[in-house]
Formats: structure tokens, sequence, C-alpha cells
């Protein structure tokens, strides 16, 4: 028998179930759950309090009544049992009222007027359960039906003969109807203050998450290379959080520099052979061609553009360049047009004024280059440049009008060195290079197809 799988904690289950992807939305549903049982037990609490204090009034009333009788009973004529003033003042003075006194010893019954000469009757457990001493309470009803709450005195007998008994009454709705009452006003008293609690609940939550906010913005500055690091004086709960992170800030910005002296060390260092086989090459007996001085001139080119971007680096730290798209879209559009002015390719473009990418300008003069000279080789007619803000990147989409790529082919297409038509002037580098300089800003290059019926080249870059 397999053994039983261990039952997860309610506290765990609670905790999942509240989980809803938003620290704000956790804090105010708890304190709103919590508001809600703080407030329902304060209103049953209060609620029995105000049971026991107009419950209480109503007896002293009804106990008073009772001692006034006591006190006025006395022997008449005949030696009959009478009341010697009259104690039908209000309330026990309306008739049906439920506000009753009553007098029975033996045979003898004296009543208030509002019973109109009817009798109450009382339950045997109370006249069982009689206390000498005290009034005792008890339910019962009126001659006509109406439930009355009842207060019992039974005086001890006196030569002899039976005990009197003394009864007070009064109408349920007595008690109830300034319960009722009292329930109103305290339901809008505790509907106010509950209001209010989860007024200041929402705006403590809102000002004490603020500082999340804060450095949700600040990391986005980091990011986006506005600043080196995260500002300093945070409060008590994410200082520790701020430090980590700007220790791995730095840490990583160390690294960096460390490429950066590699990258430039390296170009360096392939700087002087290539400038010797340039001058080697330069004796047509040992290159008749020219080819290989061509490769030789365009690896010079590379490293030296890569030399002037680890410079760069170097010189301007963690900060990002920003460039505008706009202006190197239009001369890069002016270049091709006369490159390629052969095939009268017309230009479409969508860009934006004002919208920028945190990208180096010659990056960016090298990514879209190379996408541009790619759609102009392959287009027909019509190439059309594209670009707009997604979150926090922009996304330029370079399309032509020309075959295409099916996905095989666009993932080969984008790998150094793959050339998919060798007919076609270049070195099947473009693609890869310009992936590799998107994902060194953390962005993409994704190919597709265009709705021009060619390619379709997407790139991302941080806004």
């Amino acid at each position: 028998m397999p053994p039983a799988r261990p039952r997860r904690p309610v506290s765990r289950g609670l905790a999942r179930y509240v989980h809803l992807g938003s620290l704000q939305r956790r804090l105010l549903l708890a304190a709103l759950a919590f508001v809600t049982v703080a407030l329902v037990v304060a209103g049953v609490a209060i609620g029995l309090i105000l049971h026991r204090f107009v419950r209480a009034q109503l007896d002293s009333r009804l106990d008073s009544q009772l001692v006034a009788l006591a006190a006025s009973l006395e022997r008449g004529a005949g030696d009959r049992l009478r009341v010697a003033r009259n104690l039908d003042g209000p309330p026990f003075d309306r008739d049906r009222s439920g506000w009753y006194w009553q007098v029975q010893q033996g045979h003898t019954v004296l009543r208030s007027e509002s019973l109109e000469g009817r009798d109450l009757a009382l339950p045997d457990p109370l006249l069982r359960g009689r206390d000498p001493d005290r009034p005792q309470p008890g339910d019962g009803t009126d001659p006509w039906g109406g439930p009355l709450i009842l207060r019992v005195l039974v005086l001890p007998p006196e030569r002899g003969g039976p005990p009197a008994i003394l009864v007070a009454s009064a109408p349920v709705r007595a008690l109830h109807s300034p319960l009722r009452q009292a329930g109103l006003a305290l339901a809008a008293i505790l509907g106010t203050l509950g209001l209010c609690l989860v007024a200041g609940t929402v705006a403590q939550v809102r000002l004490g998450l603020r500082p999340l906010e804060r450095l949700r913005r600040d990391l986005a500055e980091v990011r986006a290379g506005r600043r080196p690091r995260i500002p300093d004086p945070q409060p008590a709960e994410i200082r520790p959080f701020v430090v980590e992170m700007n220790a791995l800030l730095d840490q990583n910005a160390a690294n960096l520099e460390r490429a950066r002296t590699h990258v430039a060390n390296l170009a360096h260092g392939l700087k002087t052979p290539l400038a010797t086989l340039t001058l080697a090459l330069s004796d047509r007996a040992r290159d008749p061609d020219g080819a290989l001085a061509s490769l030789v001139s365009g690896m010079d080119r590379r490293i030296r553009h890569h030399l002037r971007r680890a410079r760069a680096a170097a010189l301007g730290g963690a900060t990002r360049a920003r460039t505008e798209l706009a202006g190197p879209v239009a001369d890069l559009r002016a270049t091709f047009e006369r490159l390629y002015a052969d095939k009268g390719l017309a230009f479409d473009l969508a860009v934006p004024a004002g919208l920028t990418v945190a990208c180096d300008p010659q990056d960016i003069d090298e990514m879209l280059g190379n996408l541009l000279d790619n759609a102009c080789q392959w287009g027909r007619g019509r190439i059309r440049i594209s670009a707009y803000p997604a979150d926090a990147a922009i996304r330029i989409t370079v399309e032509d009008d020309g075959p295409g790529l099916d996905p095989e082919a666009a993932g080969r297409a984008i790998r150094p060195g793959g050339r998919l038509d060798k007919s076609v002037p270049g070195h099947g580098f473009g693609l890869s290079i310009t992936t590799e300089l998107a994902e060194l800003y953390g962005g993409t290059l994704r190919l597709g197809r265009s709705d021009l019926g060619g390619l379709s080249a997407e790139l991302t870059l941080p806004a």
C-alpha cells in the first residue's frame, strides 16, 4: 500500500488562495477580511451588551412596579386584600398594551385596568421555582395571546393564609423595539467605521508599497541605462535588497569592463597581423584577383569598428547611449536608394519622430544597415520600414516583397556564414552579426513572412 500523502496545512492553502499576483491585492484582501471579522465580532458583542442593558432597564421598571404593589397592599373590610392607592399610571393605564400588573392571593385577584377584567396565566415552573426574597423573571402571554416579559414576586403568607403572588408584565416589543433602533444606529456606526478602516488601509497599503513602485522605476532606469545604480537611500525593509542588487550591478559592470578590455586587447592584437597581411597582399603576384585583399580589408573594418565600440563603452561606463531612430533610418534609406538605384526600389517609412532606443548609434547603423541591405538584395520593388513601442522595448520591422524564407531557411540565415544563395554578393554574416548585437542589448531578431510577400525581419531593442 502506498504511503498516505501528507495533508497540506490550512494556512499554506489559504496563502496560495490569497496569492493573486499582486502584493497590494493580497494586503487589501487580508485587511478587508480581518476588518470584516472584527466588525462582525464587535457588532455581536455590542448587540449582546445592549440586549442585557435594555433587559436590565426593563426588569428594573417592572421590579419598581412590584415594589410599589407590595407597599400598597393592605387588608380592608372583611380582611379582604386591596391596593391602597392607584397604581395604573403610564404605561399601565393603556388597554391591552402588554403593560399589566396583577396580585393573586387564593381566590382573590387584583389587576390593572389595562387587563379589562381578565387574568394573567402564570407558568407552573415559574411558580414552583419562586423565591420569596426577590422578583423572578419569566415569559408568558396575555389573555389575547400577546407575548409578555414577566416579573413575579411571591410574598410569604400571613396568618396561615395563602401567599400573595405579585406579577408585573411588559410587552416583548418593549425589549425588541429599542434593540432594533439601537441595532440600526450600531450598524450605521460600524459601517461608517468599516469604510473608514478600509479607506485607511488602502491609503496605508499604497503608501507602504510606494517605495516598491519607486524601486521598480529605479530598476527600469538602470535597465534603460539612464543611471548606473539604484539610489542608496531606501526604507530599512528593502535596503538589504537594494544593497545586494547594487553589488550585483557593480559586479556585472566590473565583468563587463574586463570583457571590453579583452575585446580591445584582442582587436589590438589582430590589428598588426592584419596590417602585415594587407601589405603582403598589395603585391598582385600574391593576390592576382584581389579576393584575399578584399577579405582582409573587411576583417580590418570590423575589427576597427569593434575596437571603437570597446573604447567608447569604456569611456561611457555603464550608461547606455540613446539614439533616435528617425534620423538613422532616413540616412540609410538615402544610402540604399543610391546603392540599388538600378532596381528602382520604393521605400515606405513608418518611424515616428522622437522614438528612441537605448543603443549606440554605430550599432543601430550596423543592425539596420544589414537588414536593409538584405531586404534590398532580395526585394523586387518595395521595402517597408516601421517602428513602434511595445512595453519597455521598441520593435523595428524591415519587410520586402521578395521570395521570403521558410522557417527552416530562416534559422539557417541567422547563423554565421549562413548564405542561402551564393549567387548574391556577400559573406553571410549580416543577419548573424545583427542577431549578436541585438542580444548584447537584451534584444532579439526574428524572421518571418511579411504581408508584402517576402521576408519580415523584426528587431526588438530596449527603449
